[in-house]
């Protein structure tokens, strides 16, 4: 840090809660330069959330900062006092926050001056502005007779949501891919303060998105129980752990197996499909559900890892292990597949560090970002987790990352098994709260994508207040810096 200048912020541990009153708020100017000096300072450093609620006649605003290396989240803001006041915008400066701010822009038709697009993100329905429509989306356009443009959906066959992606192609080289979102935007955040159910807000949680139901379900949940002072169980912190990592070897398996559809490996694509089976028909076994929703809830579970289970997933694993490296061996060092991977789609680390890149992305591109390492919840915190890395940012190295993972995961599982105690008894979830008033919460947790973070805002009488959602696709979607 510079050492000639003077902070001032709120230096806080993942899954904490603290009172609201306690952000310190900056005026403007030194705000922005405290930011800038915090980033110029540290490549450890990266926006883990910056937004704007409102406040009075205005609004205030709230960043908060992940350091990486000394494991806590730097906390301050600002505020505005006027519904039609700009601010200049800090993406001049840092490009990691242009996806923040044009978010804010889309929510309350806040101007950030001299931001390089102020364009909207997802079009949700309580936008401020509503004459900006989807059907109307700014694309970026190059001028030029040999360029053309080539459009896919916003129809997708998987269950990923509607997207729709809009490629700048010269010849069959790909200058420029933009992906438009907002079609099948379901204001979840909203629901959240309208319904008053925690049961409704977890079934929420991990319906946001689908391949992540674990890990949002799992941020929400440490979320809440920050803010109503529920300690859980050593066992439940392993049981956790355990399915946030079956998530993370399913969704890595099931793309490894489209990698091979893309580049018509066919034995690769089939054997990747069916690995991938057994892992979720086991999630399925433990509570219902393939994808792990109904698993967690708040303060305890109905579904503990028994011991029958235990020694199912352990015989389960070893199996998959096997079959899985014998496939991925083949696949990555197969040279049909080596060369539709190998230096194709390179995102360097000078670009992933200016998108503020974070989860797989980032470890693919030289950047060692994993908050199970940074800032570990959990049972994390008892194991020494070294973060996947190659440093080529190619598709190859984003193959190899969800590889490597796969067995890290597995290692992961074996060692968190040996620490279950059978004789301990589980607790059963809690549905009747009573949550800090005028407080802020935080949690981060580390899905198969990224980080993704769940916050949340009380009022004086411990009700929730506000209540805000962070996807890693909000930092590895921001392609605008790649044409800046």
């Amino acid at each position: 840090m510079n050492k000639s200048f003077t902070y001032s912020f709120l230096s806080i541990q993942n899954n904490s809660s603290f009172e609201f009153s306690d952000i310190p708020i900056l005026e403007y100017k030194q705000f922005t330069e405290q930011v800038i000096n915090l980033f110029n300072s540290s490549n450890e450093i990266h926006c883990l959330q910056y937004f704007a609620i409102p406040y009075l006649k205005g609004f205030k605003f709230i960043l908060i900062l992940a350091n990486d290396n000394t494991h806590d989240f730097l906390v301050f803001g600002h505020q505005i006092t006027s519904l039609d006041t700009s601010l200049e915008s800090i993406t001049q400066h840092i490009n990691a926050f242009h996806i923040f701010e044009r978010e804010i822009h889309e929510n309350y038709n806040i101007q950030f001056l001299n931001h390089p697009w102020l364009k909207p993100v997802r079009y949700a329905e309580n936008r401020a502005d509503k004459s900006k429509q989807i059907k109307n989306y700014p694309f970026y356009k190059i001028d030029g007779e040999e360029l053309h443009e080539v459009s896919v959906g916003p129809i997708h066959a998987g269950i990923i949501e509607s997207g729709h992606f809009r490629f700048l192609c010269h010849g069959e080289m790909v200058k420029h891919l933009e992906i438009q979102l907002g079609w099948q935007h379901r204001g979840i955040e909203t629901l959240m303060l309208s319904k008053k159910k925690w049961l409704q807000r977890s079934i929420l949680a991990e319906s946001i998105t689908g391949d992540s139901a674990i890990a949002h379900n799992l941020a929400f949940t440490q979320t809440i129980e920050s803010l109503a002072s529920i300690k859980i169980t050593n066992n439940l912190t392993i049981e956790r752990s355990i399915a946030l990592e079956l998530e993370r070897i399913a969704i890595h398996t099931g793309d490894l197996s489209g990698m091979c559809t893309d580049v018509a490996y066919q034995l690769g694509s089939a054997v990747f499909s069916g690995l991938r089976t057994p892992i979720i028909n086991f999630t399925q076994r433990w509570c219902g559900n393939r994808f792990g929703k109904g698993l967690i809830r708040i303060g305890g579970t109905y579904y503990p890892l028994i011991n029958d289970l235990q020694i199912d997933l352990a015989s389960i694993l070893i199996d998959f292990e096997k079959k899985f490296v014998e496939m991925a061996e083949k696949m990555f060092n197969l040279p049909s597949v080596l060369k539709r991977f190998d230096g194709i789609g390179a995102v360097f680390t000078n670009k992933l560090l200016q998108i503020g890149a974070v989860g797989m992305v980032a470890k693919a591109g030289g950047i060692a970002r994993d908050i199970r390492k940074s800032h570990p919840f959990l049972a994390y915190k008892n194991l020494n987790i070294k973060p996947v890395q190659f440093e080529t940012g190619d598709v190859l190295a984003r193959g190899l990352v969800r590889y490597y993972e796969v067995i890290q995961s597995i290692a992961i599982i074996k060692t968190l098994l040996s620490l279950y105690k059978n004789d301990e008894l589980g607790d059963k979830p809690i549905y009747n709260l009573q949550l800090r008033a005028n407080a802020i919460s935080i949690s981060a947790v580390e899905g198969w994508r990224g980080e993704i973070v769940h916050l949340a805002i009380t009022d004086e009488k411990g009700n929730l207040k506000y209540y805000k959602i962070k996807d890693p696709s909000m930092h590895n979607q921001g392609k605008l810096t790649l044409f800046l």
